[in-house]
């Protein structure tokens, strides 16, 4: 029988109790979480609160003790990140900011290195080391920068797509650099075909293997699991594409993150996208939360306060080199003078993967471990720039000297928001979009028949499986630019709770129900729903309309006299009309309906 051990439950509890203490009150303080998470790992950590804990007792259960516990789960933080990222683009997509990627991305890259580089050497570092702390510095945080313009709501501005143009060439460059690190810490060239093998064989390996899986595997795979209607295998799924991605490419050599990063492209043009966003999404929160702790955490607050005017001189000097390049990045590709500012600001302070670099170096013998450790620090206090870099971006990106008279674009990066969702694309969804096409709207499909998808999404429709009940799922489809949401169901509560959620969330939001009887549409009405069309009361109209045309009777006469009797119903059954009226209207429909079932037919 295994034996319980608080101990091993430290770690979590002290992680758990810190998301829910610091992202309440941060949001109320109306601050990033994101520094509450790094200050309460330097305040938990080893280094702070951790180091006292051997001389007073009681801090021990509070802290933590070592970094390394929570480092392997953390680094999933960012490999979520990543997932999401890919999920957000195509190959297509990511074709069109290849210029942004491969142009930008290069010259900041390479830029950096040479001028930090250059700086080691004038500081008598040995050309080697001075080559790895240059592209080491030369990296920016994509688990810091995201988060922080996200939660800014700039990550879908040009800014914000400039910016993660360049912090996927730098991912992109992790492997090659890890490379050149291994070739460093070769002794002599006689070995060097067998690093190459070594290095690049098992990376290509990787990739390719997970590029073909994706697309053999991965969309079959959903689709079985959709069919079973299980929440929890859809959760496995994800999580299971996610996690084994990742380690695939970390067999290969390469990080974790690029391999989800791969597999969310690969997934992004699939039906079941926006159900993985929802589902992925709180992982990635807290991963990324536990991965800011840990950052925290690994600041060394005894080499800072040793030689801190060093430190903070170091942090500051890579701050004030790389903006310098990155803006002279941008100038070169001309981008407009807001757009280069924003990305220099927010991409100069360092990244996660210099700690990769560095740490792969020193193990290889390539670097000397006093400068190193250093580096590491002056790095971890860059990072922590990051939140005040965004909010001096944002201020300065607003003064009338950077202001522009054309937004730079991307074409075809974001698509246009949908003007109308259909939840519910059977046979009367289907029709309601036929119709909206004939008029030009565009809108967006949802179902949970996972056949019924594949079959209209084979045949470019843009229809989307998922549950819609959930309110952070019609978020990710696009509702908040919406003007309207169109509920087919045929069900009775779940369009209810729609209507119940939605009403609460967009107030202005055009919300149209198909009900199943006047009682439902009531029910509808009482929650707030714009119109709700009852199928017994429209087939009685339509019966009528039908009857009386054939009957002879004058069709402008016929269809004022239904819109005005369609008009009563609505009016009866909606929560300003009496119940008694309202009653009184459920009867009627029910007499007409039946009135017409015995209307003899008209001779021909």
């Amino acid at each position: 029988m295994m034996t319980f051990a608080p101990a091993h439950y430290k770690e979590i509890l002290i992680f758990l109790t810190t998301a829910g203490v610091v992202v309440p009150l941060f949001r109320r303080l109306k601050f990033s979480p994101i520094l509450g998470f790094l200050g309460a790992g330097i305040l938990l950590g080893p280094y702070g609160l951790g180091a006292l804990a051997h001389k007073v007792s009681w801090l021990a259960p509070f802290t933590l003790g070592s970094v390394e516990q929570i480092a392997p789960v953390a680094e999933f933080g960012v490999v979520f990140l990543l997932f999401m990222i890919g999920l957000e683009l195509s190959w297509q997509r990511l074709a069109i900011i290849g210029k942004l990627v491969f142009g930008l991305g290069a010259v900041q890259v390479f830029g950096s290195a040479a001028a930090l580089g250059g700086l080691a050497l004038l500081l008598k570092e040995p050309p080697a080391p001075a080559a790895v702390f240059g592209f080491a510095l030369s990296l920016s945080s994509t688990a810091i920068v995201i988060p922080v313009l996200a939660e800014a709501k700039r990550l879908g501005t040009t800014a914000g797509r400039t910016i993660f143009a360049v912090l996927l060439f730098q991912d992109l460059m992790v492997a090659p650099l890890l490379f050149m690190v291994t070739m460093l810490g070769v002794p002599g060239g006689g070995e060097l075909g067998v690093a190459v093998v070594s290095t690049l064989v098992p990376a290509l390996t990787g990739l390719s293997l997970i590029v073909l899986a994706g697309r053999l595997v991965m969309r079959p795979l959903f689709r079985h699991v959709a069919a079973a209607g299980s929440t929890e295998f859809f959760m496995a799924a994800c999580l299971l594409v996610v996690i084994g991605t990742g380690v695939i490419t970390a067999m290969s050599g390469l990080s974790m993150g690029l391999g989800a990063f791969i597999a969310g492209i690969l997934l992004a043009e699939t039906e079941y996208r926006r159900e993985i966003e929802v589902t992925i999404d709180p992982f990635k929160g807290l991963l990324l939360g536990l991965f800011f702790v840990s950052i925290g955490a690994s600041l060394d607050l005894n080499g800072v306060l040793t030689a801190p005017f060093k430190m903070f001189g170091l942090a500051l000097g890579i701050i004030l080199v790389k903006f310098c390049i990155n803006w002279l990045a941008g100038w070169i590709l001309q981008l407009p003078p807001r757009v280069s500012t924003e990305a220099a600001l927010m991409l100069a302070p360092g990244g996660e993967f210099a700690f990769v670099i560095i740490t792969a170096a020193a193990a290889a013998k390539a670097l000397p471990p006093g400068p190193a450790a250093s580096v590491m620090i002056a790095v971890t206090l860059s990072m922590f720039a990051v939140p005040a870099m965004g909010v001096l971006a944002r201020y300065l990106v607003k003064q009338p000297g950077l202001t522009e008279t054309a937004e730079f674009e991307l074409p075809g990066v974001d698509g246009p928001a949908p003007e109308a969702i259909i939840v519910g694309f059977g046979r009367v969804g289907q029709l309601v979009g036929d119709m909206l096409h004939v008029h030009g709207i565009r809108y967006l499909a949802v179902d949970t028949d996972p056949n019924l998808v594949r079959r209209f999404h084979a045949e470019g429709r843009e229809i989307y499986w998922g549950n819609a009940t959930r309110p952070e799922f019609l978020a990710r489809c696009g509702v908040a630019k919406a003007k309207a949401l169109i509920i087919t169901m045929d069900q009775t509560s779940d369009p209810e709770d729609i209507v119940r959620s939605m009403r609460a969330a967009y107030p202005n939001l055009t919300i149209v129900a198909r009900a199943r009887d006047a009682h439902h549409a009531t029910a509808l009405y009482s929650l707030g729903v714009t119109d709700a069309v009852p199928e017994t009361i429209e087939a009685s109209l339509q019966l009528s309309e039908a009857v009386l045309v054939d009957m002879g009777v004058p069709m402008g006469k016929v269809i004022a006299s239904i819109h005005e009797k369609r008009d009563a119903f609505r009016k009866l059954l909606q929560p300003a009309g009496r119940p008694a009226e309202a009653r009184r209207a459920i009867r009627m429909a029910s007499r007409m309906k039946e009135t017409i079932k015995r209307q003899p037919k008209p001779e021909e």
